[in-house]
């Protein structure tokens, strides 16, 4: 007798793997997922996906996610209940600070944090109940230029304007290579489709790159530069349009500083910048001709000029253009968001805070905070430096800090030192493989999403809900109910159990993610208020709208936005424009490189974003991805063969590596890609292991910084690089 066949029904959801938030239609055949392709009906991502949506599915069936916290013992990992573990991990951070001190507990916390509601949400209680300043995070390996430019400019550090690019006639872009990330600090899924329309509408797309990437292939224009010197031409490219004349438009009625701002670029002519940059003058001044002459522009830059010694100047220079050129905040140039929840124009308290920087430095190195964070390079240091604020016990939260940050070897083994360390994660991987307690979240198909964050960059205005695919079961835990957990038993560990602060645990536990996500709606730009009464958005129509809402274009929004005390742009910011001295001084440097040195810099491609999804097979598809791209030129001057293995060797450590040669990349630069190096013992990434290749942050140095803000110089590190020896080959 055959039986029935399992009903087939139809769910609507978002992609959270990366930043573009593509909508998706999962077809379920009873519990069992039978297929995911892009929601034509999503008005952001209008069908749109790429190869990680399809993986959804793959990563929530992954045999090697963790579903029960374990406890790491002499016999290896065991399984604990969930009580008996948070009391544990809050017995032991606890003791840690009544013993050294507040700041003995440091806290990491990794990217997908930020598509993560619950986590974002209710996340900060967790992070406020630790009361350490040791706190770091992903941020200073990536965006912190950004948030630190917006901050001081605009008044805070989430008021970061975006490409208009789907009405922009002309769009310069440097050290990003969106087709790969799916736009980057820009949700905009469907980014080659975006970028060809602009095309064919007449526009310009000039990409400025070490390496021909995939975006930088569909350009009208590439240009290479040296790795780490796209401040100099940045500035150049203020001194030029400076030198013809501002065009701010109707900014000038609420901008300050142009004069400040011409002096600090006034010495750096393209003619003066060419030998470092290797971009010859007559470019440089082509390409300001040509975003002064544009109907309308956009200057974007992203990760590569943003982790490099000089990426905080990169990021001012970048929004300096755009204002000066009259394309900030005007249709088609870098615009702002009008979010439906809306953190930064709720009240104090409810919002994200506005930021902070250098209210207080690292202990051994004196490296500012920003946002409440230091800067995790000096994180490893922090562990292994003796004496009092010395971290001795860690917790991290959706992060794998050993091969995501600089020096990883190093931090691997401050890791190892600790007396404490707890990880809310689902995996065993490089990091988590220290803990001594793993708390595992469910899968991202077990928990409703709302992207918080992304909304806020996206390209256009759009609200979505989607709630759970799959319940995760009684036994699992969220990340916002594991830290909730913790904060409170480590409250009554300080002060002793109170029936009030029970209360206010229990209240918070039913409203939820979901609960607060409908009252920051309510009251959010869109939202529909109860008094006075408005119709609008609330996370009960979301639910009735399962393709999302279209909320329409960016529109213009300045002064209103501004979060500065007078409501006006600072255009010349005073700890930037201090930093010009450190520009200037790197004129007087030699502009070639040291004899037999090459300039390694990273890649992403798009089926990557965090290390563990390189334990999804149909995403590890195709021709090895972990190779170093070598110039033939510097291949032959070098020995190296393609396919061959080569040594890579950087202050603080060395890999092997296959070779492929390639004219894509420039002369004097190299380029490994980034979250691989799956070979330590005591990981549980079965896929990941069998591709384990090597990580780039086993090379790269925890010492080389923006001495500004203490962002990670990835870009332009020193390498040697010679051919393996045959006894060396694997």
């Amino acid at each position: 007798m055959t039986g029935s066949a399992a009903p087939t029904t139809t769910h609507f959801a978002t992609c959270n793997l990366c930043e573009a938030s593509c909508g998706v239609r999962i077809e379920l055949e009873g519990r069992r997922i039978a297929d995911i392709r892009g929601d034509d009906d999503d008005p952001l991502s209008r069908g749109h996906v790429c190869p990680k949506a399809v993986a959804l599915r793959d990563i929530h069936e992954d045999p090697d996610r963790l579903r029960h916290p374990m406890r790491r013992t002499a016999n290896g990992w065991e399984r604990v209940a969930w009580d008996e573990a948070l009391d544990e991990a809050a017995r032991r951070l606890h003791e840690t600070q009544v013993r050294h001190g507040r700041d003995a507990v440091g806290l990491y916390i990794g990217n997908p944090t930020v598509h993560n509601l619950g986590a974002m949400l209710l996340g900060p209680m967790f992070i406020r109940s630790l009361r350490t300043r040791n706190r770091f995070s992903a941020t200073s390996v990536d965006q912190l230029p950004h948030m630190l430019a917006a901050y001081l400019m605009f008044g805070h550090q989430l008021l970061i304007p975006v490409p208009d690019v789907d009405r922009t006639r002309y769009m310069l872009m440097l050290g990003a290579n969106p087709l790969a990330s799916n736009g980057s600090l820009m949700t905009a899924p469907g980014i080659r489709g975006r970028l060809e329309a602009m095309q064919k509408r007449g526009g310009k797309l000039v990409v400025i790159d070490p390496r021909r990437t995939e975006t930088a292939k569909i350009a009208d224009e590439h240009i290479f530069i040296r790795p780490g010197k796209d401040a100099l031409l940045l500035a150049s490219l203020c001194a030029i349009v400076l030198e013809r004349g501002a065009r701010l438009g109707r900014l000038a009625a609420f901008t300050d500083g142009l004069s400040a701002l011409r002096a600090a670029v006034s010495v750096f002519s393209p003619e003066n910048t060419e030998p470092h940059t290797g971009v010859p003058a007559a470019v440089a001044r082509r390409i300001a001709d040509e975003l002064l002459a544009a109907d309308a522009a956009a200057c974007y830059g992203r990760v590569g000029t943003s982790t490099q010694a000089f990426g905080g100047l990169c990021q001012w220079l970048l929004a300096a253009l755009n204002v000066i050129t009259g394309n900030l905040d005007r249709e088609g140039g870098m615009m702002f968001t009008r979010p439906a929840v809306d953190p930064i124009a709720m009240p104090r308290g409810i919002g994200a805070s506005p930021g902070g920087f250098g209210r207080w430095k690292s202990r051994v190195r004196g490296l500012p905070e920003f946002g409440g964070e230091l800067p995790v390079a000096a994180l490893a240091e922090e562990i292994l430096t003796e004496g009092k604020g010395q971290i001795r016990a860690l917790v991290t939260s959706a992060g794998n800090p050993v091969l995501s940050t600089p020096n990883g070897t190093k931090l691997d083994r401050a890791l190892s030192s600790l007396d404490f360390m707890v990880s809310i994660d689902p995996y065993l991987n490089e990091t988590t493989r220290h803990a001594h307690l793993i708390l595992p979240p469910p899968s991202p198909l077990e928990r409703g999403h709302y992207d918080l964050i992304f909304h806020m960059l996206a390209v256009r205005n759009t609200a979505k809900y989607s709630p759970a695919l799959f319940d995760p079961g009684p036994e699992a835990r969220h990340d916002w109910q594991i830290q909730l957990g913790l904060a409170e038993r480590l409250e009554a560990l300080r002060a002793g159990k109170s029936a009030l602060r029970s209360l206010k645990y229990r209240a918070l536990e039913r409203l939820g993610p979901e609960g607060l996500l409908d009252l920051t709606l309510r009251i959010g730009p869109h939202g529909a208020r109860i008094s006075p009464p408005r119709a609008g958005l609330s996370l009960a129509r979301l639910r009735r709208e399962v393709h999302g809402v279209d909320l329409g274009p960016l529109t213009p929004c300045l002064p209103g936005r501004l979060v500065t005390k007078d409501k006006r742009i600072d255009l010349a910011p005073a700890p930037f424009v201090a930093d010009m001295a450190r520009l200037e001084a790197s004129l007087g440097e030699g502009a070639t490189q040291a004899p037999g040195s090459l300039l390694l810099i990273g890649r992403r491609h798009v089926r990557d974003n965090n290390s563990w999804m390189h334990n999804v097979p149909m995403l590890l598809r195709g021709k090895p991805r972990c190779t170093l791209l070598v110039h033939p030129e510097d291949a032959r001057r070098l020995g190296l063969r393609d396919g061959e293995e080569a040594i890579v060797t950087s202050r603080v450590g060395r890999v092997q590596v296959p070779v492929r040669e390639t004219e894509e990349i420039m002369p004097g630069v190299v380029s490994l890609p980034h979250g691989y190096g799956h070979g330590r013992q005591g990981v549980r990434l079965g896929v990941a292991a069998q591709h384990a290749g090597v990580s780039i942050n086993d090379l790269t140095d925890d010492e080389a910084l923006d001495a500004l803000c203490g962002n990670a110089a990835f870009s332009g590190v020193p390498v040697q690089v010679e051919r393996a020896a045959a006894s060396e080959v694997r």
